[in-house]
This record gives structure tokens, C-alpha cells and sequence, in this order.
């Protein structure tokens, strides 16, 4: 693990003991900076840092660098995202050393849904490299002060270094060794996709720390709250990867006109208070798609405020 030399705010967190509870913030299909800033307002002091999503799932956004610069100005702590998909191997290393340059500190590797599931599926994706190679040039970035070529980094950029973690993909048995993979190829920390089945989340936990996986990078939970059982039956069918058991289908449907999103917010806080005490999880991620002016309440029913300051 790093040892506290980027000067992140959840690295920090993380490195004291603290258990980390991050943010997300989709920026907008435009320049509407003041909406942007709006939705950045919900997540301030409630969450120690923030993942800027980079034009996800391929749809056309405001770039993820320019969000994150805007979030900085604002007092509050992004997690710059970057996708392999659009970006050549120039690009890449140009983003990273300008978005450093601009205050960024937290980095996500990504490889970038396919641009067929997006507004432009006509658009060419570049994959120059994978997300795996992503981590390891940014921590060859960070670590060794080269570029890829090994040319010299006048000032490189001291990044915490995050990838994501789908822990119900299939095939399901090889996602832990995946993860294994991204760690040591320079992850400081993880954030998983939204967890819905709990005992097959269980069963990924108890072989991740099996593996030390643990003690070698921080884990942080993914969790998204259910607004409806349309979102529910849409994720559970349309969703690669997502993993939705029809038991919490049921208890939404059974909330009773008007009570959906309250059940889904208890789903969540439920979760939420058994990653506290779940071993190998070192905090959560909560992605309120839409919903961020709900993530004050959920932080303060979740009873994780105030947040650590360090």
C-alpha cells in the first residue's frame, strides 16, 4: 500500500483506520456548470472523496478532467476518472500530468463500457491499453518519475491509484483472481460494482482476505440505492455483470405504493452497517445515480458524519 506521499484526502482516510465512505458524480451532457455544482453541493463534508465519471456508459458528457477541476475549486475532493476506450497512450499520459497539474490526487483506472452501448455507437475506441496496463503506467508514472518510454518526469504525478472490481461477472470464480491481478499491478485501492446479492458478495470477501488481498490494497463496497423495482428488474436484466437476487425484487414490490426508494435507502443502509463490520472492507462507495441530494440523509442514517477530518 502507499505510504501517504500523494497527498489525498482519502488516502488519508484509509491509511489512519478510518472506514472510507466516497461519493459519485455524473458531470453533465453540456457546459451547466452551476447544475454541476448543485450536485457537487449535496456530496460536500458528507463524503471524503468523489469519483467524476468519464463519459459513462459512452453517453457524451463534460470531460472527467475538467469536472474534477470544477469539484477542486469547489473545496472538495475528486476521483478523477479515466476510461482506456478513448483515449491513445499520448493522450493518456498527457490527461494524467494535466489533471496532477490542476489538483487532482485520486485517480480511477478504468477500461470503458463498449461505445455501442452509447450515444455515438458509430464512435472508435482507441484500448491502447487495458485498464490492467492503466494502473501499472500510472504507478510507473508515480513511482519511477518515467514516462513509458523512460524518459524523464520533470515532476510526476504523486497519485492514489483506484480500480474497479466487479465481483459478480462471469465467470464468477475467476473475479477475485482478476482483482488479485489489478492490485498487483499497482492499485492502491478498489471500488466494487453495486452489491445486491450479499452471499455471493460474502463468499468474494472471505476469499479475497483468504488471499491477503486485504492487507496489499484498500476495499471499498459499492452501493447503490434502489429507487424502484423498474430500476431493480432493468439492472437485474440489462445490467452486464449486475447480480440482483429476486428476493430484494420482492421486498421492493412489497413496500407498498409510494414506499419503493424508502425500502431501497433501508436495503442499503443495511448493507452498509454490515460492510462496517465485514472483514476486508475498508469503507464504501456509494454511487447515487441521480439521487444526490438523498446522500446526506443516507450518510447521516448511515451514521458515518461527521466525516474524519485529517
Amino acid at each position: 500500500m502507499s505510504d501517504l506521499k500523494s497527498g489525498s484526502n482519502l488516502e488519508k482516510i484509509l491509511k489512519t483506520g478510518h472506514f472510507a465512505f466516497t461519493g459519485e458524480c455524473g458531470p453533465p451532457k453540456g457546459g451547466n456548470v452551476e447544475h454541476l455544482k448543485e450536485k457537487m453541493a449535496h456530496l460536500k463534508d458528507k463524503v471524503d472523496s468523489v469519483n467524476i465519471t468519464d463519459n459513462q456508459t459512452a453517453v457524451v458528457r463534460m470531460a472527467s478532467w475538467a469536472a474534477s477541476s470544477i469539484m477542486i475549486q469547489e473545496g472538495m475532493e475528486p476521483n478523477f476518472q479515466m476510461v482506456c476506450r478513448d483515449r491513445n497512450l499520448l493522450a493518456i499520459m498527457s490527461d494524467i500530468l494535466g489533471t496532477y497539474a490542476m489538483g487532482v490526487r485520486n485517480m480511477l483506472c478504468l477500461s470503458g463500457d463498449h461505445q455501442g452501448f452509447g450515444n455515438h455507437p458509430e464512435a472508435k475506441n482507441v484500448y491502447d491499453i487495458d485498464s490492467m496496463q492503466l494502473i501499472a503506467l500510472v504507478k510507473h508514472m508515480r513511482d519511477e518519475g518515467k514516462f513509458l518510454n523512460g524518459e524523464e518526469i520533470d515532476e510526476p504525478p504523486k497519485l492514489f491509484i483506484g480500480a474497479a472490481s466487479n465481483p459478480f461477472a462471469d465467470p464468477y470464480e475467476f473475479r477475485v483472481h482478476r482483482l488479485a491481478k489489478k492490485i498487483a499491478a499497482g492499485a492502491d485501492f478498489i471500488q466494487t460494482q453495486c452489491i445486491y446479492n450479499m452471499d455471493k458478495f460474502r463468499n468474494f470477501m472471505k476469499k479475497a482476505v483468504d488471499m491477503g488481498l486485504h492487507e496489499k490494497a484498500y476495499i471499498l463496497a459499492g452501493v447503490t440505492p434502489m429507487k424502484s423495482v423498474g430500476m431493480a428488474r432493468y439492472m437485474a436484466k440489462s445490467v452486464p455483470g449486475m447480480d440482483v437476487p429476486d428476493s430484494l425484487i420482492d421486498r421492493l414490490k412489497g413496500a407498498g405504493k409510494g414506499k419503493v426508494s424508502e425500502e431501497g435507502i433501508k436495503f442499503a443502509l443495511e448493507q452498509i452497517q454490515e460492510f462496517k463490520e465485514m472483514e476486508g472492507v475498508a469503507g464504501v462507495h456509494l454511487m447515487a445515480i441521480e439521487w444526490e441530494h438523498k446522500v446526506p440523509e443516507i450518510a447521516e442514517r448511515a451514521g458515518v458524519l461527521p466525516r474524519p477530518q485529517v
